[in-house]
């Protein structure tokens, strides 16, 4: 009889700019089209912009606000039953016409969103995992661009290992990583392993490490909603169509001719059941009147159950009379069933102040066994006649935690039996997952370290290093092909503006050091980021760090030798056009704190997971986009970073708290000079000659100028008296 189970459930010496292959002058660069030119390019980006957000900001859902409905046999093929989860992992017995055949567990392993990845599995008797089913995740890198079905396709592979003989072999099994997400695999590969061990060890002996008690938290008025929403009310709705479903898949779709077929669409059951001895549930939800002889009715220490239902199904049954038992249906509860009789309950006519009507309200008092502060489940029974007298069954779960302020915990001392001792010997002798993927790419940190320092090294010595123009030309470009081949190709660590969302949502609440240490070279470039911001600001990871940066830099180095021209947006709409990213990171940061999952999609504005991440293998929608920022940035050097990256801008912001100022400008720079201005290829130089260090890229072009005595007109003028001085002074040496 097969059952459904429902959980809740990111400029050389010389006066020629090409020389050493630097950016070349605005000549050099083709005629610069003006403000038409410059309004059409934008306008083109953010057409294609709103096209591709568009269907993203109408459809989008996030994947863990459904419940997803897991048949037993899909995660425990001999299965037709299971308890309700409980313990750590949560698991529960798995049964085979009321025999134990095994357990199910679900892990919530912590993922690369901070937010866990929600896996239901079940594992015989013998330690074989049976099944495993993605119920619930908030990936920020599986929300768009790798479809669900590849994670799907990842977790199926488990079935059929046996995890304890893998423990045996550590370090020989291989991950079978999920393209461009390698992260998120591991900590699924990790979550499954590890749970399917404890249970295959001993089942639930970690469950009796806890004692819970119920507690009275204050009373505090609240309204059906806010109940519904903390989950003091829990709901369960059917519709014809999703019964029909379920009977379908034990061969019996329609009740014809035997019973009246309903249209799919109409309401079968609503059903809602709360917990109602607290105070602050029963009190709201009963009224002032109804909660006290409710309090009358119950024994000292018994609870009491609220189920209220509309639809054409009673969950008591049209047939039930006094003295009988409610047989459609039942509350399971730490492996036992119990059923109710009628002397256990009681009619309401209706709910308290301000509460929605029902059709059906019953108020049940539980037996004395039943313990408020476990995990429970009512389980709905449904039948359909497939002949005259024979009929099939189906049921559905709605399972009930109570809110954890109802529930103190108090940790005791477990078991000491052979199980538990060697359970925790395990545990404690297996390092953090985090700890385990440091070591796994101890290779990887060593090589991104190296780079960092050698990036340190180069800004802390520019002073030198600008003195030779062709050497600084060649290593500014090694190091960018570095982070387009290592960093974004290899590494896959290219930061998003997705990962400052997440940092901030985890400062607001739970924050946990183990969310971003599971990717070392993140963690790092995160880190080396939030560092340089005070000697640097942007410049260091927008100018060095970033892949998809450096890629544009170098596809527009390629399009200026092969004489592509180049356009130079006019001033007044470049200092316009650079507060865009700024809207942009501020928008999409309000709607993050309303839903992270469309702060994800709408981030999309980023290309970074289409050209770095999945290598253009996606829908083609977001492959053209990136195509055409990277077209554009053929013409209009780094033209996504300078108006369209929230990414930068968000890095931007702190950087003003810079507090060194390492490129050097003359009090003529400006005024008597513009040449940096004109040359800089960012446009990151004001009129006034000051460099403005939120879009600055720090490549150093105008340090070069800076020390050339033949471009900057102060060491002219100064090189020129000199050299008249000079000739003075050997005049006078000739004429004496």
């Amino acid at each position: 009889m097969p059952r459904m189970f429902s959980t809740r459930l990111p400029v050389s010496e010389s006066q020629n700019p090409h020389d050493g292959g630097l950016p070349p002058s605005p000549a050099d660069r083709g005629p610069l089209h003006g403000r038409s030119t410059a309004k059409r390019a934008w306008m083109i980006a953010l057409l294609w912009t709103m096209v591709l957000l568009a269907p993203g900001a109408i459809q989008a859902r996030e994947f863990g606000d459904y419940d997803v409905q897991v048949q037993p046999a899909e995660v425990f093929p001999d299965a037709d039953r299971f308890d309700p989860l409980s313990g750590t992992p949560k698991n529960a017995i798995a049964y085979k016409n009321d025999k134990p055949v095994g357990h199910v567990f679900q892990t919530s392993d912590i993922g690369y969103s901070g937010k866990p990845i929600e896996i239901l599995a079940g594992v015989s008797k013998e330690g074989i995992i049976t099944g495993a089913k993605v119920v619930k995740h908030a990936e920020p890198i599986l929300l768009i661009g790798i479809p669900e079905q590849k994670l799907f396709d990842f977790v199926s592979r488990y079935v059929g290992r046996d995890p304890i003989k893998e423990a045996e072999t550590a370090g020989k099994q291989a991950i079978d990583a999920i393209s461009g997400a390698t992260v998120t695999a591991i900590v699924i590969n990790d979550g499954i392993l590890r749970s399917a061990r404890k249970i295959a060890r001993g089942g639930q002996a970690e469950t009796q490490t806890v004692k819970t008690t119920l507690i009275e938290p204050p009373f505090k008025a609240a309204d059906w909603n806010s109940l519904l929403g903390d989950g003091s009310v829990r709901r369960m709705t059917l519709n014809h169509g999703d019964v029909d479903s379920a009977f379908a898949k034990l061969g019996a779709p329609s009740g014809e001719p035997y019973v009246k077929v309903m249209p799919p669409e109409t309401l079968f059951i609503d059903l809602h059941i709360a917990l109602v001895t607290p105070e602050a549930i029963g009190r709201n939800l009963l009224g002032e009147a109804e909660y006290a002889n409710m309090r009358e009715w119950l024994a000292p220490g018994q609870q009491a159950l609220l189920i209220v239902a509309n639809g054409s199904y009673s969950f008591r049954g049209s047939g039930f009379v006094r003295g009988g038992i409610f047989d459609r249906f039942k509350i399971n509860q730490d492996g036992s069933s119990i059923l109710l009789h009628d002397y256990q309950y009681r009619r309401l006519r209706d709910l308290g102040p301000d509460m929605p009507g029902f059709e059906e309200i019953g108020l049940f008092k539980m037996p004395e066994n039943f313990d408020p502060t476990h995990p429970w489940a009512l389980e709905l029974l449904a039948q359909r006649p497939t002949g005259p007298i024979e009929k099939i069954f189906t049921s559905f779960l709605v399972s009930y935690n109570l809110p954890e302020r109802f529930i103190q915990r108090q940790a005791i001392a477990p078991a000491s039996t052979p199980v538990a001792q060697a359970t925790a010997a395990t545990d404690d002798g297996t390092p953090p997952l985090w700890q385990r993927i440091w070591k796994d790419r101890t290779s990887d940190v060593i090589v991104l370290a190296v780079s960092l320092i050698f990036l340190t090294m180069i800004f802390f010595f520019q002073e030198l290093l600008v003195t030779h123009p062709r050497l600084v030309a060649w290593l500014r470009r090694g190091f960018l092909l570095f982070s387009v081949l290592f960093i974004g190709g290899y590494a896959q660590a290219q930061l998003s503006v997705v990962n400052v969302f997440t940092f901030l949502h985890a400062l607001m609440g739970g924050f946990r050091w183990e969310f971003f240490l599971i990717d070392p070279l993140i963690f790092i470039l995160w880190s080396a980021t939030a560092l340089s911001l005070l000697f640097w600001g942007r410049g260091a990871f927008c100018g060095w760090l970033c892949p998809f940066g450096a890629l544009t830099e170098l596809l527009n180095w390629v399009a200026r030798s092969l004489g592509v021209p180049q356009f130079r947006i006019p001033f007044a709409w470049h200092e316009r056009l650079w507060a865009l990213k700024y809207v942009l990171f501020l928008g999409l940061l309000a709607v993050s704190l309303s839903s992270m999952a469309m702060a994800e999609r709408l981030a999309e504005i980023e290309p970074f997971k289409t050209v770095v991440l999945l290598r253009f293998d996606r829908e083609w929608p977001f492959v053209l986009y990136a195509l055409i920022l990277i077209g554009l940035g053929l013409f209009v050097e780094r033209f996504f970073c300078r108006y369209l990256c929230p990414l930068g801008a968000a890095i931007a912001i702190p950087g003003r708290m810079r507090i060194f100022a390492w490129l050097k400008r003359r009090r003529q720079c400006g005024d008597l000079c513009s040449n940096c201005g004109t040359e800089c290829f960012v446009q990151a130089i004001l009129p006034n000659g000051e460099i403005h260090p939120n879009e600055c890229f720090y490549c150093l072009h105008c340090q070069l100028n800076y020390v050339n005595e033949n471009v900057c007109p102060t060491l002219i003028m100064r090189k020129n008296r000199r050299e008249r001085r000079a000739a003075a002074s050997e005049n006078e040496d000739s004429a004496s």
